[in-house]
């Protein structure tokens, strides 16, 4: 009787492997050798689970992005609403080794989409997830907003969680004083 495989599980287990060759050599090192090799798969076997190189990438960012969402949907927050708020978005930044990961997943999949109008796509939907989540976190702080109040309010905690996660990246904020200023930016939008 032959074997069943489970190919969604494999393709996770493939989206994995991507995730540890950007993680250790950077996203342009990512190509359906080093994944297979990666893996301990063979390229030819990869090949019958993803065409290309990038519908690879892509499903390992949505991997990365469907983690991240199922964290913040699986949490209870408690507490006042900034508190709420910072439970949630620390979520999406790198303050421990696995979100350190996701962070880099992401970010070197923005750059991607900037020069690889196939990878577009999923770049787009990478921010209007984090907008939306902005935006429905910012309508929690400020109920009483006007519409566009909230819309701004937004724009502005997505640029700082972002600009945030890009200095961890980096190496220039450590972790602690990225959460640090988070709680500076929720302490000022609670005293409006």
């Amino acid at each position: 009787m032959p074997k069943l495989v489970d190919h969604e599980e494999r393709r996770r287990e493939l989206a994995g492997a991507v995730w540890r060759v950007i993680t250790r050599d950077g996203v342009a090192h990512v190509s359906m050798r080093t994944v297979a090799a990666e893996s301990g798969w063979s390229s030819g076997a990869l090949r019958h689970y993803f065409a290309t190189r990038d519908e690879l990438l892509a499903f390992a960012c949505d991997q990365v992005l469907a983690r991240v969402t199922a964290r913040i949907m699986a949490l209870e927050p408690q507490g006042t609403p900034e508190e709420m708020v910072r439970t949630l978005l620390l979520e999406t930044m790198p303050i421990d080794p696995e979100r350190h990961t996701e962070s880099s997943i992401t970010f070197a999949f923005l750059v991607l989409g900037l020069s690889d109008p196939a990878l577009a796509a999923v770049q787009r939907k990478m921010l209007i997830d984090m907008s939306d989540l902005c935006l429905s976190l910012t309508r929690h702080l400020l109920p009483d907003a006007s519409p566009q109040q909230q819309l701004s309010a937004a724009r502005r905690l997505n640029a700082l969680v972002d600009g945030l996660s890009v200095h961890v990246l980096a190496g220039h904020l450590t972790p602690a004083e990225a959460v640090a200023e988070l709680d500076a930016h929720l302490e000022t939008v609670r005293v409006r």
